[in-house]
C-alpha cells in the first residue's frame, strides 16, 4: 500500500489531500474521492482511501477547508460549514478541484469516477452529483440531504446511494421527503438504506457511544453501510 499527500489548487487557494493506492495491480483503475466530515481531513478518512485502495481503487481523501486550516473546535467546524452549505457554489467548486486533481492522476481511469462522503462530506458529495460532474456514483454517508435549488436533481448524471440513519435527529422528515422528490423528479438512478437504532455520525468512532446524544458511532451500521458501498462501486464499475 502506497499513500501521498497531494497539493491541488482553486481559486488561488491550496488544497492538501491524501492518496492511497496498492502497487500490485497492473494498469489504471477507478478513482474515489472520499470527502470528510465537519473537522477536516483526518485519519477517518485517510484511512477509508487505504481501504478503497486495498479494494483496488485510487482513494483519494479531499480537503476542503485549505492547506493547514482545521477547526480547533466543534463550534468552529460548524461556522466553517455552515459557510460553505451557504455558498454550494463555492462548496462545489472545492470537490469539484479534489476530483480533478484525482481525475488527472497517471494511475486512474478517468472514465471511472465515484465520490463517498461522511457527514458534511455525504452533502458535499451529492452537491457534486448535483454540479452535473462525470460521476458513475456517489454515495452519502450519514449527510445532510437539503438543497437550495430542489430542481438541481435533473443535473445529476451519477447513480446516487444514500446511507442513513434511521434515528438521526439532525435530518428531518421534510429534508428526507424533499430529497426523495428531488431524485424523482430528476430521473435519478437512487436508493436510500436506512438503519435501525443508528444516530448521526454511524461511522465516527470519536463521536463515542451514546445514541441518546443524537451523534454516536454504530459498528453494526458502520459495517452495513460499508458493505452496502462496496457492493454499489462494484456494479457501478463493472466491465459493460
Amino acid at each position: 500500500m502506497k499513500t501521498r499527500a497531494v497539493e491541488y489548487g482553486q481559486a488561488g487557494e491550496v488544497f492538501e489531500g491524501s492518496m492511497a493506492w496498492d502497487e500490485a495491480p497492473a494498469g489504471k483503475r477507478p478513482g474515489v474521492l472520499i470527502v470528510h466530515q465537519f473537522m477536516g481531513l483526518s485519519d477517518h478518512e485517510r484511512e477509508r482511501a487505504e481501504r478503497l485502495a486495498a479494494l483496488g481503487y485510487v482513494g483519494f481523501a479531499a480537503d476542503v477547508y485549505g492547506k493547514g486550516r482545521r477547526p480547533a473546535t466543534p463550534q468552529e467546524a460548524m461556522a466553517m460549514t455552515a459557510e460553505l452549505r451557504a455558498d454550494r457554489p463555492l462548496l462545489r467548486a472545492r470537490v469539484r478541484a479534489a476530483l480533478d486533481a484525482l481525475r488527472t492522476d497517471d494511475q486512474v481511469d478517468a472514465r471511472r469516477m465515484a465520490a463517498i462522503g461522511f457527514c458534511f462530506g455525504g452533502t458535499a458529495a451529492i452537491e457534486l452529483a448535483r454540479s452535473g460532474a462525470d460521476l458513475a456514483g456517489v454515495v452519502s454517508f450519514h449527510g445532510g440531504l437539503s438543497s437550495p435549488e430542489p430542481g438541481a436533481g435533473r443535473n445529476i448524471k451519477a447513480k446516487v446511494l444514500v446511507l442513513h440513519g434511521a434515528d438521526d435527529p439532525t435530518i428531518s422528515a421534510e429534508n428526507i421527503a424533499a430529497f426523495q422528490q428531488e431524485m424523482r423528479s430528476g430521473g435519478v438512478d437512487w436508493q436510500m438504506v436506512y438503519y435501525g437504532g443508528a444516530v448521526h455520525g454511524f461511522t465516527q468512532k470519536a463521536a463515542g457511544s451514546d445514541p441518546s446524544k443524537g451523534v454516536a458511532y454504530n459498528e453494526i451500521a458502520d459495517r452495513r453501510s460499508w458493505q452496502a458501498m462496496r457492493g454499489f462501486l462494484a456494479e457501478i464499475f463493472a466491465a459493460p
